[in-house]
Order: structure tokens, then sequence, then C-alpha cells
């Protein structure tokens, strides 16, 4: 029997369902190898998945369909499984319930004895309780949305998984507009962070990510006004997205810009404290948080950690304009590169932010990235050195194999375009 394209896509699906489910049984041991090796094996099988599909141009209708129903599979026992008692899905829940009950968010403290009645069950091992929450408003106002529809973290994955659904169903009608093989849509939704990570322990990048791809998609169709304002409220849940600016400019209007800075206005409203918009453990967040950092931990030596922020978002806005001027046309790689820029310099880098990158990782340009979010699970090994008394510090060997990786890929993908473009020369001359 010949194995075909389609054939060795079935495979890899299949080794990814077996492995992700495998997984999913020890999400509230992330850590152990029992939960790193099924997940490793799976980000391998995605590796060659992507493989098949730089080199097969077209796969049929039932291979995307099958592929995604796949991928929805290996979702449900990720779903139904319980996170880590300290995930952050247990402090949105905490935030909204906040909220709803009257408090600000960015002043309360959760380890407040005089709030010790206001837990929960499933807030009452939130991490970091001696701070306030560091997210933006409009993560916040999400909270507090899907707290009002039921407060539990069962609400919030769904809502997340409902979000990662949007994401595939926007992402199809953007390859279908820009004439790109509709398997593509496999490289987003077969990556194994998103079951991990939306599905599994459940995170808020995804929100911001679904309405980024909004804004991208609104931008190729210069649909300006929507395009801004979705850009305005992905970065109004997280932060990351502000270095794709330049993208923006002289795509979008004044007015619409206008706009969006209004709409993110109105969202820090209901938290203004005497005038001022409160930022709550952010600074705590710049000044104490440290994961997987190497850039940052070697600038950190000299400079200090604000101006490290700082120049973290310059190079992806330089990135950012750079590829502006290069392709004056929207492309994904200009919204995956100056961000992945801007998280190579970052006091933190757990696997959900690179979440951000994976609706636009579909060229040759963005492989490098595309290795990033398979190279970086061995990451995971230190919640495990935590459990058993270790310090919170990544190992050596695994930064080295999560970076070395990255850097190879792209030292290969470099050779041989140069080599490309000298034999080129040679045959014109």
């Amino acid at each position: 029997m010949k194995l075909t394209p389609s054939r060795r896509l079935y495979g890899f699906g299949a080794i990814l369902l077996v492995t992700l489910t495998i997984c999913s049984r020890k999400l509230s041991s992330v850590g152990e190898p029992s939960f790193i090796l099924p997940l490793a094996v799976a980000g391998i099988a995605y590796l060659f998945a992507i493989r098949e599909f730089f080199s097969t141009p077209e796969f049929p209708h039932r291979v995307i369909v099958i592929g995604l129903v796949l991928a929805a599979l290996w979702h449900v026992p990720f779903l139904l499984a319980r996170p880590g008692l300290d995930d952050d899905i247990h402090r949105y829940v905490w935030d909204g319930r906040m909220q709803r009950l009257g408090y600000n968010p960015y002043f309360v403290v959760p380890s407040d004895p005089a709030l010790a009645a206001l837990h929960t069950p499933e807030t009452r091992t939130l991490n970091n309780p001696d701070v306030p929450s560091p997210y933006p408003a409009g993560a916040q106002l999400f909270f507090r949305a899907v707290t009002a529809i039921h407060e539990s973290i069962f609400a919030f994955k769904v809502a997340f998984v409902l979000c990662d659904l949007a994401i595939v169903l926007v992402l199809l009608d953007v390859l279908r507009s820009s004439r790109q093989g509709a398997h593509w849509v496999l490289a987003y939704a077969w990556n194994p962070l998103l079951a991990t990570e939306v599905a599994g322990s459940g995170h808020i990048d995804i929100v911001g990510v679904l309405l980024l791809l909004v804004s991208a998609a609104a931008l190729a169709r210069r649909w300006r006004a929507v395009a801004a304002v979705a850009f305005g409220l992905a970065v109004a849940v997280k932060f990351l997205p502000i270095v794709l600016l330049p993208l923006y400019w002289k795509r979008v209007r004044i007015r619409d810009a206008a706009l969006a800075a209004v709409v993110i206005g109105l969202l820090y409203l209901p938290f203004f404290n005497h005038g001022r918009i409160p930022t709550g453990s952010l600074g705590t967040y710049v000044q104490r948080f440290r994961f997987n950092d190497p850039m940052f931990a070697t600038l950190e030596r000299v400079v200090a950690p604000p101006l490290v922020i700082g120049l973290a978002v310059l190079v992806g806005f330089l990135t950012a304009i750079w590829l502006r001027s290069k392709a004056p046309e929207w492309s994904p790689d200009t919204f995956a590169w100056p961000m992945a820029a801007s998280l190579l310099c970052a006091p933190v880098i757990y696997p959900w932010y690179l979440l951000w990158l994976l609706p636009f990782l579909r060229s040759a340009s963005t492989v490098p990235i595309v290795i990033w979010t398979v190279s970086i699970i061995p990451t995971y090994y230190v919640w495990h050195l935590r459990a058993i008394g270790r310090p919170w510090f990544v190992p050596g060997w695994i930064l080295l194999l999560e970076y070395g990786s990255v850097a190879t890929a792209g030292a290969i993908i470099m050779f041989r375009r140069f080599t490309r473009q000298a034999v080129t020369r040679c045959s014109t001359d």
C-alpha cells in the first residue's frame, strides 16, 4: 500500500490523538515524565505534519475535515480534566467574582484575611495570592462576563474552547480569501499547546489571539474600523500585540485609531481610581517574575528591569517596522515575527505565550517559530522540580535544547536562502 501524503497525515493525526489523550490524564501533574514524554511525541508528530503541509500544495477536503474532527476529539479529555491547583484559571474565577461583588481586582489582595470568607474552593489555591491582579481591562471584563454565566473553572474552559473554535472558522475564511491551502488550518488546530493550554489549563491568551486574528483578517479586507477596534481589544486582553502597531500605520484611518483608543478607555472606565488608570500587580510582575528568560537575564545584569522591558517592546516595534517596509501587503509573517522577537527579550516566557503566534505560522520563514512551539515543551519540567522542592528555575540543558533548536532552524533557513540566491546569480551570469 502506497503511503500518500493524506495517509501519512492520518498517521500523524492518530499519533497526536493517542499521545495527547495519554497526556490529558496527567494534566494535574504537569512536568512529570508521564506528562512530558507523550506531549513531546505529539510535538514531533506535529512537526512531521507541518513538513507534509509544506511539501503538498493541496489536500482533499475530507482530509481537512477528518483532521479537525481529530483535533476536537483530543480536546475533549483535556476539557474534562482538572487543571493544576494553582493554574492561572483560578485567578480568573477570583477576579470575575470580585467584580460581581463590587470589588476592584486591581486593589484586592486574595490573601487578605478580611476577604477569606469570599473565597470558594476553586479560588483558595490561586497562585501569587499576595498581589492583586495584573490582567488588563479587556481580560477583566471577560472574567466578569463568564462568571456572570457560571462561576466555575469549567465555564472558563468552555469559553476558551469556543474561542479556539472561532479561530478555526476565521482562519478557514482567511485561507480561502487569500487562496492558500485549507490544510494550513491544521497547522494551527494540531499544535499540542492548544490542547494543554486552552482546553487543559485554560488561558486568557486565546481570547486575545481570536481578536488579533479578526483584526488581521479585517485589515486584509480593508475593513479599517473593524481592524483597529479588534486590535485595541486584543491589546486590552494582554499587552503583547502592542508591538504590531507599526503594521497598522497608513492602513487604518486616524478616526479608526481614535475609535480604538476610545474603546480601550471605556474598558478601563469601571476600574478608574481617583482619575488614574490602575495597573494592579503589573509592576511586581516586571520586578519579580522570571521564567525561561535567557536574553532578559543577561541584559538585566547591566540594565534595570523596566529598561529591559522597554527594550523588548522596542525590538518588537523595530521588527514590525522592518517587515512593514519589506512587505507592503498583508502577510501572516509580519504578525508572527514582531511578537516572537519581543517575547525572546521578555522576563517571562511561558508556553502559553506562544499561542499568540499560532494562527500566523504558515510560511517557510516562520519554521523557527513553529519549532519553538515544540522545543518549549521541556520547560514544563520546572513544574515537577517545584513540586519536589527544587528552585523555580529552568535548567541550562533545557534552555540549550529549546533555543538551540530555534537557532539551528534559523541558521539552516538562512544558509539555504543564501545558497539559492548564489545559484540564481550564477545561472544569470
